[in-house]
């Protein structure tokens, strides 16, 4: 029997309308990320220079993170189109977001990525992402591969954000692999990659925990005040037995690492700093705590870059 190489070819996304490749982009955006709002300005025709803004919520982070996302669905980026619309940006509502990602349909040269950050930070925004096509492509396929899928098959997407919204909560994951790419987003926050040290800052590390697990069994997403933020499928709708399997056993780590966190704090090697603040974020951690709950984590880490191979979350990063 004759065996057949399959390849992917990749996705041209400048043959794309510019709306067309927004929507995508806010289709993207909503299902792989946590948001408080999310507009999409390109579809009303007048952006202001930012297609695309939110809040983003994130633990350790009060009031979010806000983001503005420039589409440029160009065979060609330049960078005077990335400084026009800065300048807009910056006479916007949106001004100076913390952070603002420029998304190109076309590769973008190494050269041309520094003038664009340049142009950011020159515009007194903190942090600057350039995704070029094929990045912007791959982020699909590993965390959003059903939308894409219908996008390039030709389903259209609707045409209003809150339509699209409905829409992409109604799109089943297409596979165990974007299941367990939107598990991955339980694990990006602080109570698994803030090193623990003599003095630490662990507001709410038990329940952060507590609230992955939570995730995990259930696909309910929290923020660790308790506000849900989302729902992505759980373990139990994971259909390879091995993957499933893998996913309890990281469940049952967390439930571990709960666990060995509450032994600490009973033996006094967890305890409240001396300042006599009831609401003091600060605890003395004996070394032996800090370097076994270190540890656990790791492995909790390590166990689930074994099923998610992408997954970048690492204690200290």
């Amino acid at each position: 029997m004759s065996k057949f190489t399959v390849t992917v070819a990749p996705i041209h996304f400048e043959d794309f309308s510019g709306t067309n490749f927004e929507r995508l982009v806010f289709a993207y955006l909503l299902r792989t990320d946590d948001w408080s709002e999310l507009e999409w300005y390109g579809q009303v025709g007048s952006d202001s220079g930012r297609d695309i803004c939110g809040n983003r919520l994130r633990d350790g982070k009060p009031q979010g993170e806000k983001v503005s996302v420039l589409c440029a669905n160009w065979r060609r980026l330049t960078t005077t189109k990335v400084t026009d619309d800065l300048k807009k940006l910056g006479k916007s509502n949106w001004a100076a977001p913390d952070r603002c990602i420029v998304l190109c349909g076309s590769p973008v040269s190494a050269s041309l990525r520094d003038k664009i950050k340049r142009a950011v930070t020159a515009n007194g925004i903190g942090e600057c992402e350039v995704w070029a096509g094929p990045e912007f492509e791959e982020r699909l396929r590993h965390k959003a591969e059903s939308l894409l899928k219908r996008f390039v098959d030709g389903v259209q997407f609707p045409d209003t954000p809150d339509e699209i919204r409905t829409f992409v909560g109604s799109v089943k994951p297409a596979n165990d692999a974007e299941i367990v790419a939107l598990m991955a987003g339980l694990f990006d926050r602080p109570a698994f990659y803030t090193p623990f040290y003599s003095e630490s800052s662990i507001p709410a590390f038990k329940q952060a925990i507590s609230d992955t697990i939570e995730g995990l069994g259930t696909g309910i997403h929290r923020l660790r005040d308790g506000t849900i933020i989302r729902r992505i499928p759980s373990r139990h709708d994971i259909k390879s037995k091995e993957t499933r399997d893998a996913v309890a056993k990281i469940e049952r780590k967390l439930v571990n690492l709960r666990a060995q966190f509450d032994t600490f704090v009973r033996r006094g090697e967890i305890k409240p700093c001396s300042c006599g603040q009831p609401d003091c974020p600060t605890f003395m951690v004996s070394a032996n705590a800090a370097q076994e709950l270190d540890l656990l984590r790791n492995e909790i880490l390590d166990a689930f870059r074994v099923i998610h191979p992408a997954f970048a979350v690492g204690i200290g990063t």
